[in-house]
């Protein structure tokens, strides 16, 4: 939603300009300086209307796109159906830790305002979800990677670091998806090592 607000804007100024590709690009270039996070994102916009625009933008449409990231940080947070059954079924039978990346203020507040961080046995915010960040939080909390299970809508972040360090994983995808994130992955040459769902509703169910 934010996105299309920012392009309906910066499209005033630029109407023949693929924007939403510009500002991809931009936020590729600034994932190394401020990480992922809705902050970063809101520099990334700024500085692609600035660079779209010949820095004509004026100051009240600045003011209007950092109003778009505010909106964002302090959206509620809308948990997925099944999501706090699903947890509370499975946090009796299993250590459930919560795996994120991002902003550390911004994930703890949408984690305190979902009313879900008590049904995990852990929490880790991480800059980075890849294999090495995966070994590292398993092997300080003692879990063997083939006693693992991850479960996520990204097959980049999610997916894909835990099936390369031998864990087992719980694909569960997203209507919307970031494009960062999107990768082609043949789940059937995989041996059973993912298993594909429809909602978190399922989970339960399948471990």
């Amino acid at each position: 939603m934010t996105e299309e607000k920012f392009i309906d804007l910066v499209s005033g100024y630029v109407p023949d300009t693929d924007i939403k590709d510009r500002l991809f690009k931009t936020e590729m270039k600034n994932l190394g300086i401020f990480g992922y996070g809705t902050k970063g994102f809101i520099i990334s916009m700024i500085e692609t209307a600035l660079e779209l625009t010949g820095e004509r933008i004026s100051g009240s449409d600045i003011q209007r796109i950092i109003a778009l990231g505010k909106d964002m940080l302090e959206h509620p947070v809308e948990v997925l159906p099944g999501a706090p059954e699903t947890l509370r079924s499975m946090a009796g039978r299993y250590r459930l830790i919560l795996i994120t990346k991002g902003d550390l203020f911004d994930q703890e507040s949408k984690l305190a305002r979902s009313g879900l961080a008590e049904l995990f046995w852990k929490i880790e915010i991480v800059s980075e979800k890849n294999e090495a960040t995966y070994l590292d939080v398993l092997a300080r909390h003692e879990v063997p990677p083939e006693r693992f299970l991850m479960v996520g809508n990204s097959v980049r972040s999610d997916i894909l670091p835990a099936i390369e360090l031998g864990a087992r994983a719980v694909y569960v995808p997203y209507r919307i998806t970031w494009q960062h994130e999107t990768v082609e992955l043949d789940f059937q040459s995989l041996d059973g090592q993912v298993v594909q769902l429809e909602t978190l509703a399922g989970l339960a169910l399948e471990v």
